[in-house]
């Protein structure tokens, strides 16, 4: 796992002596790789990056230097991530084109590829990726974001040439060289307080986007970025008939998991690789099926001291039942108001996700043991685990209602007043499907957008985000719809953000092994009356796996890491939340006033505002840090012991 940054200049003359430029901005994102750090040049692209090292320590340095035997130096490999199925590629590259290699590692799996088999090899590469690729025959560099967007890639262009780079903040440090501004997206701004992240492919600055997940690129110096999408998700249930037909799935499900959480196990004898652990089944699963590779795992929790928002107990139970080592990190409200401005300079772009924050705290407490963890995110899309999922089944009765009726119903919601029970049921009844859902945050109505955020564009919500996927999922059935839509928006816009973003702040490496295409085949088969039933979620998933983890967890709900700032805001972290407002210079942006009254309103406990000023706060941190200068977070060296 590791940082990159590359910059395809317009002209040889600005490639010369942009080499330092790419060394400083590189800096900021040392963290990704405090193991190794280095820059390369040619005539018109110069590439920088970080290693944290896990394969072939010794020898697969980077930038990476492969050709064929006729002309070795023709390409440079700029990459971060892990090829999980690195030996087979190399074994498949060499038995058919004669491919040689100089090293052990996944990188020349990527770029040997690429030279006999063409764009199309990154279809067979099967990890977590962001990579890029210098022709110097063809003068071009092809580049690629993993199928799921595990692995961030931003992206700019300007006067000055094109520049990707694994975080955003390096690419602030080369507006300059690039000839960019740095002028806010306001568009960006209002999806983030709809959504509670930035969608891709934006991001808060107007002039810098990302690569999409599944997207590969070339460009050359002086052109223009050309994009292709080479993956697209698509949910093919097929219908399971008998008690043998679901056993034979079942089987495929538990299978293709025990195969994947091994690859996912890869690294040199001297790299460790432990688990997060939650009371769920997910990130149980991957920790049970990590330890059948290493008998002495280690798995990480944690919590906090508030009934009803700790899972530690569960956590604790499950690890003695597996038999690993178990290591908790408890947060105080304290520690998340001294931490969050360094953590949000990590983000790039606000998450106003609560949970990132323990998160960031374990990832730090497991770099002391470990290199990387595994985890499991994806579970839910994939296999349908959360509880919105049931929404459709709920609301089929009033899709035999005649649309003049559900108009009508919708109009009724608006004059129920807010807090009455069955207001919401009666709204959401109304709408389609398209009209309602879009993705697994509800944070900010239109109207409460309206009323912090002055410079409000009707038709800028969520429905211009979600559109192309529900484009995309006409047909589907509701759930198979619902969970192409967090693909693409939760998913990758949230879980992800934050798992990469707070792991890599402390130099450890979080790996997914739900998030796996030969995973997605199967997943994408399961019908609806194997992920849903009356009473739980993820049905295939929990059959598939009975056997494997401890029944405390088999059909326990899903509890989603809960982070207390709905008390902590009343009472905690009030007087916090009040200095943040009134310190902010956000004026031009949002009514201030109107933030102040949200405040005033959850301490009153009139209503529930805490996810609300939760984004709020975290968009006036950011805002302190990256356009007004004043919030100077103190970035420590990353320089971690490993003590096992």
């Amino acid at each position: 796992m590791c940082g990159v940054l590359g910059l395809i200049c317009s002209t040889e003359a600005a490639a010369a002596s942009a080499r330092g430029s790419v060394a400083a901005a590189l800096r900021c994102q040392r963290h990704r790789g405090p193991d190794e750090q280095d820059t390369w040049a040619d005539a018109e692209v110069v590439y920088g990056f970080n290693r944290l090292g896990f394969i072939d320590l010794e020898h697969s340095h980077q930038p990476l230097v492969w050709g064929p035997p006729e002309n070795p130096t023709r390409y440079t490999l700029n990459f971060n991530g892990e090829i999980y199925n690195y030996k087979e590629l190399r074994a498949e590259l060499a038995m058919h084109f004669g491919a040689q290699f100089k090293t052990e590692g996944d990188g020349e799996a990527i770029v040997a590829g690429y030279h006999y088999r063409g764009a199309d090899w990154v279809k067979k590469l099967r990890g977590m990726f962001a990579f890029m690729i210098w022709d110097a025959q063809e003068r071009v560099v092809f580049g690629a974001r993993d199928p799921f967007g595990i692995k961030p890639l931003f992206w700019a262009a300007g006067p000055g040439g094109v520049a990707f780079s694994s975080e955003k903040k390096s690419l602030l440090q080369l507006t300059g060289v690039l000839g960019i501004s740095q002028e806010l997206d306001q568009t960006a701004l209002q999806h983030y307080l709809v959504l509670q992240y930035v969608p891709e492919p934006e991001s808060l600055h107007k002039a810098i986007r990302r690569v999409e997940s599944g997207t590969s690129f070339k460009v050359s110096p002086g052109g223009q970025v050309l994009f292709n999408r080479y993956f697209k998700p698509v949910f093919t249930p097929r219908p399971v008939n008998s008690e043998h037909e679901a056993e034979a799935l079942h089987e495929r499900i538990a299978e293709v998991m025990r195969d994947s959480v091994a690859k996912h196990m890869i690294s040199d004898p001297d790299v460790t690789v432990g688990a997060f652990l939650s009371g769920g089944i997910d990130s149980t699963a991957t920790a049970t099926l990590a330890k059948l590779h290493n008998p002495n795992l280690i798995a990480f929790t944690s919590g906090f001291d508030r009934q009803g928002y700790s899972e530690v107990d569960v956590a604790a139970e499950t690890a003695a039942a597996i038999g690993v080592r178990h290591v908790v990190r408890t947060v105080s409200p304290d520690e998340m108001m001294e931490e969050l401005p360094l953590i949000l300079w990590y983000l790039d772009d606000p998450v106003a996700d609560p949970a990132l924050v323990p998160l960031y705290f374990i990832a730090k407490e497991a770099r002391k043991y470990v290199k990387a963890v595994l985890s499991g995110e994806g579970a839910d899309e994939l296999f349908g685990g959360y509880v919105i999922y049931h929404e459709p089944l709920s609301l089929s009765p009033f899709e035999k209602v005649p649309g003049s009726v559900r108009k009508l119903m919708g109009a009724v919601s608006k004059s129920i007043p807010e807090g009455v029970r069955g207001k919401d049921l009666l709204r959401r009844g109304a709408l389609k499907l398209e009209e309602r859902y879009y993705g697994n945050a509800r944070n900010f109505s239109d109207a409460q957008v309206r009323a912090v955020f002055p410079g409000y564009v009707e038709g800028v919500g969520f429905q211009d985000v979600t559109a192309p996927w529900y484009r995309e999922s006409e047909g589907w059935d509701p759930v198979a719809r619902m969970q192409h839509i967090d693909l693409f928006t939760w998913l990758r816009g949230d879980i992800l953000v934050k798992a990469d973003k707070v792991t890599m702040a402390n130099s450890i490496e979080l790996r997914v092994p739900f998030l796996d295409p030969e995973v997605f085949r199967v997943a994408a088969e399961v019908p609806l009356d194997q992920k849903l039933t009356e009473g739980t979620t993820k049905y295939a998933l929990r059959k598939a796996l009975a056997k494997t983890i401890p029944a405390h967890v088999l059909n326990r709900p899903k509890l989603g890491f809960p982070v207390p700032i709905r008390h902590w805001l009343r009472a905690e972290m009030y007087d916090w939340a009040r200095g943040i407002i009134a310190d902010s210079q956000t004026g031009h942006l949002l009514d201030k006033n109107a933030v102040y009254a949200l405040l005033e309103e959850h301490k009153s406990e009139q209503f529930d505002r805490s996810r609300q000023l939760w984004s709020l706060l975290c968009f006036m941190i950011w805002h302190g840090i990256f356009v007004e200068g004043r919030i100077s977070p103190k970035v420590p060296e990353p320089v971690y012991p490993v003590r096992l």
